[in-house]
């Protein structure tokens, strides 16, 4: 976009920790072509599935643009916003389901949570009214906001809160990012009606950040009960959020109604209705024919046409996850390093983002983009090098090893692999059929494993893969990407999705998330990115981007602002609230 097509409006600009902006673009321009994408899914924090590009030429300048405002109006109540989500969800059950983006999108509409971040990177008060550490920051005191009340008319009270904190502790997915931070009798003591304490394991000043997600929403615990008793309630959310649920067809259309008694105050939406539509290609084109209203993507082949289109108001932002190759350590022949750098240098990643990147996003070298303090410029992901991958891999395979099953790990001359990824896809097909053609010439022999989004996340919790694409990392706070790295995390399911533990690295991690000040962090993350990177356990391709987009029908979603009145972030990764929203 041109220098003379937008202006600079702090308004919408928001900031996050990373030291990095969120940029809010409007295109100017007429409708141009539509592409056919690839998506991705994060769980929990951010998770992960297929890969995407980034554009050589293009990694000097941040991919996010200079910002511009839509139109200022008055809202006005009414309207149901159609909304695109890249894929389906298993369940609405913020305790029990696993939470990608479009759970994420639609579990904004239902629940609130206990902290949500500001514009600024820092965390506030939400359902909660304030939040108190101990001396030592392994204990903090919530105090609930008084007079709230669940869809079902249950109290918000602290026996809710730590009912919620109990299902998530125990079951049997979400539990993983739970039970390795808490103690496992009275990680959550009831002070009084409203009062209540977290007990964590470590130290943590970063803890609040961790109540602004999936772990933060609250859902009715007479709903929890019963959804116990009856699985298919998991799909009839009941919160506390601007939107009661209505009802819900899988894999066809969720439907939320305003609720009218919102303790937050005015709701504008008669009504939202969260479809999946997976190729992002057909969501961009139902957007553009007016059949949707709002829709997000990470498809870098859509941003040109959104962008060009001067009907679309697009939040387009590449300061939240990073999307890579993953390996899986434990496994042979990725148990070797050998092998892990072998395939990392095999990787085609200029070629990749020369097909994929569409000049959109920006290569990825590590965790950080290069606007974050926490961003090391020593570090460069390795990849491109098809000899020195054929060096190694000669050398393993000369030693005969083989599989926990006695299989080979390697025939004739070449290492045995599989490569995993989600579909059906047709670009998800054109970057396997890429690799494939250059790990194939670079000393590998790749079975290729096409999976749904949901057993892909599974297959990666247990550990069943060898190489795969992913999505994640980017959380505001680094600390709250510590799940995904720390020694604790590995088991028979796994968040630490390598399943690579390196006791040095775990204690960077805990001491950087109680680092007073960001100057005492930087240098503590810059060691635990330059451990990252000596383990060959990530390929980092690209840093996503995403766009979260609206007709001009849509206004108000960036005005969101805290119960203080704290202008809030209006859009985390591919997810955006709802509680400013209205349509003209």
């Amino acid at each position: 976009m041109l220098a003379s097509q937008v202006t600079d409006v702090s308004k919408g600009i928001s900031m996050t920790n990373k030291g990095e902006f969120m940029q809010i673009t409007k295109s100017r321009r007429y409708r141009a072509a539509i592409a056919v994408g690839l998506t991705f899914a994060f769980l929990a924090a951010s998770c992960g599935s297929d890969s995407e590009g980034t554009e050589a030429p293009t990694t000097e300048a941040p991919t996010s643009e200079a910002p511009t405002t839509e139109a200022p109006g008055t809202p006005v109540a009414g309207g149901t916003l159609r909304y695109g989500v890249e894929a389906e969800t298993d369940g609405l059950n913020p305790t029990s389901s696993a939470f990608a983006v479009s759970a994420y999108v639609m579990g904004n509409a239902v629940f609130d949570t206990l902290t949500a971040l500001a514009a600024d990177g820092t965390w506030v008060p939400n359902l909660a009214e304030s939040l108190t550490p101990s001396e030592d920051l392994k204990d903090w005191t919530l105090v609930l906001r008084p007079g709230i009340l669940f869809h079902d008319g249950t109290p918000l009270n602290s026996a809710a809160v730590k009912a919620n904190f109990d299902a998530a502790y125990a079951a049997p997915l979400v539990g993983l990012a739970v039970r390795p931070f808490y103690p496992a009798e009275n990680a959550v003591e009831i002070v009084d009606d409203l009062t209540l304490i977290y007990h964590l394991l470590d130290a943590n000043l970063q803890f609040p950040h961790a109540l602004r997600s999936q772990l933060g929403y609250v859902a009715s615990p007479t709903w929890l009960a019963a959804a116990i008793a009856d699985p298919t309630l998991n799909q009839a959310p009941v919160g506390t959020g601007p939107f009661k649920f209505d009802s819900r067809s899988q894999d066809s259309v969720t439907r939320f109604v305003r609720n009218e008694e919102w303790w937050g105050g005015d709701v504008w939406l008669d009504a939202i209705e969260f479809s999946p539509v997976v190729d992002p290609a057909t969501r961009l084109e139902l957007l553009q024919n007016g059949e949707l209203d709002a829709m997000h993507t990470t498809e870098t082949e859509s941003l040109a046409p959104l962008r060009a289109d001067e009907s679309i108001f697009n939040i387009i932002d590449d300061n939240g996850e990073e999307s890579f190759l993953m390996i899986n350590s434990v496994n042979a022949p990725f148990d070797d390093i050998r092998v892990r750098k072998a395939i990392t240098l095999a990787t085609p990643r200029l070629e990749y983002n020369t097909l994929f990147g569409n000049g959109e996003a920006r290569l990825a070298d590590q965790r950080f983009t290069p606007e974050s303090p926490y961003y090391d410029e020593t570090i460069k992901q390795e990849a491109d090098d098809p000899e020195a991958a054929l060096a190694l891999v000669a050398e393993y395979c000369a030693e005969g090893l083989l599989t926990a099953d006695g299989s080979p790990t390697c025939t004739d001359g070449k290492v045995n692999m599989e490569w995993q990824y989600t579909g059906p896809s047709d670009v998800g097909q054109r970057i396997t059929d890429l690799f494939n053609a250059s790990w194939g010439a670079a000393g590998f022999n790749v079975l290729n494993q096409e999976l749904p989004q949901d057993t892909h996340i599974q297959e990666a919790a247990l550990g069943q893969y060898n190489v795969i694409g992913w999505r994640q990392f980017g959380a505001a706070q680094p600390a709250q990407d510590n799940v995904w790295l720390l020694c604790r995390t590995i088991g028979g399911l796994s968040l630490n999705w390598p399943r690579y533990c390196d006791e040095t690295r775990d204690s960077l991690l805990l001491e950087a998330q109680v680092a007073p000040t960001q100057a005492d962090e930087v240098p503590l993350q810059k060691q635990i990115s330059q451990n990252i990177h000596d383990a060959y356990t990530y390929i980092f391709l690209q840093h996503s981007v995403w766009a979260n987009s609206f007709t001009s029908a849509v206004h108000g979603t960036c005005d969101v602002k805290s119960p203080e009145g704290v202008a809030l972030a209006c859009a985390i990764n591919g997810s955006t609230a709802f509680t400013s929203t209205w349509m003209s």
